[in-house]
């Protein structure tokens, strides 16, 4: 064979080689899944300090009924007295929803049209009782033996700002002693700091709610005030009115009111608003 027959044919087979290949359907380089990273939306709560506990408790349960694959709604808290949280909603916090301890503080909100229409609406109630630590000597059962020589500091909320101590000098006017006691009083910024106050012994007794002092290991309740000594303990709710997310926010709401929600709040020794 000649070398020009040899290099024609070698050619040849390069050429139909470089077709073939040109032809064949192309390797496909295989593809990872798409992985879709769910939106999260994020709710601002302004809570009395009171509802702590029992909130840190239901929000697991919000966020999971309301989590799919592509959204989620993430809860967080500022958890404080009912008047500084309306202070900071005036003030323009980017607030989503407020829990007061008292109707005051919603009430002041919605005369200035900050809360949104339609939102608001009662969601427990409370009780308001007398501790002392759990090593106390003193022998009380009743709100009336506070005026005894030996009881020295009351620790109660302050009254302009936090409900606890609202209601609480609307027990001793009430029961006509409030005068006489004012010189033991220590006032704490949020009912949460009253019962600080007592489970360190820097007070005798304190005035708290009765969920406040069902979490404690430090103190005891020695006596309850009853009903007609103060004005009723209600927790409102509403959706402010300059929050950005307010279906999520009404949602919210919504599942406060649920079977699971309102068993958690029980636990907690609150009672359930009509």
């Amino acid at each position: 064979m000649s070398k020009r027959i040899f290099f024609f044919l070698t050619g040849l087979v390069l050429v139909l080689l470089l077709a073939v290949t040109a032809c064949s359907p192309s390797a496909t380089t295989p593809q990872a899944p798409t992985t879709v990273t769910p939106q999260t939306t994020t709710l601002l709560t302004a809570a009395a300090a009171s509802l702590k506990d029992a909130l840190e408790e239901v929000t697991p349960l919000f966020q999971a009924a309301n989590k799919s694959a592509s959204s989620e709604v993430e809860v967080k808290y500022n958890f404080a007295a009912s008047g500084p949280l309306q202070q900071q909603i005036e003030q323009g916090a980017p607030i989503d929803i407020f829990i007061s301890a008292a109707a005051q503080q919603m009430d002041n909100l919605q005369k200035k049209d900050l809360l949104l229409a339609d939102t608001r609406k009662q969601l427990l109630t409370n009780s308001l009782v007398l501790i002392v630590p759990n090593n106390s000597t003193l022998n009380l059962t009743s709100f009336e033996q506070l005026t005894d020589a030996n009881i020295g500091k009351i620790a109660m909320g302050e009254p302009r700002s936090v409900p606890v101590g609202k209601y609480t000098e609307e027990v001793f006017a009430k029961l006509g002693i409030l005068e006489n006691l004012r010189p033991k009083f220590v006032y704490g910024n949020s009912v949460r700091n009253v019962l600080s106050a007592v489970e360190s012994g820097n007070a005798d007794v304190g005035i708290v709610y009765l969920t406040d002092a069902k979490i404690s290991k430090q103190v005891k309740q020695v006596a309850t005030a009853t009903e007609d000594l103060h004005s009723p303990i209600v927790y409102p709710i509403a959706v402010v009115k300059a929050s950005k997310n307010p279906e999520s926010a009404k949602a919210y709401i919504q599942f406060l009111s649920s079977n699971p929600a309102q068993e958690v709040f029980k636990k907690y020794g609150f009672g359930i608003a009509n």
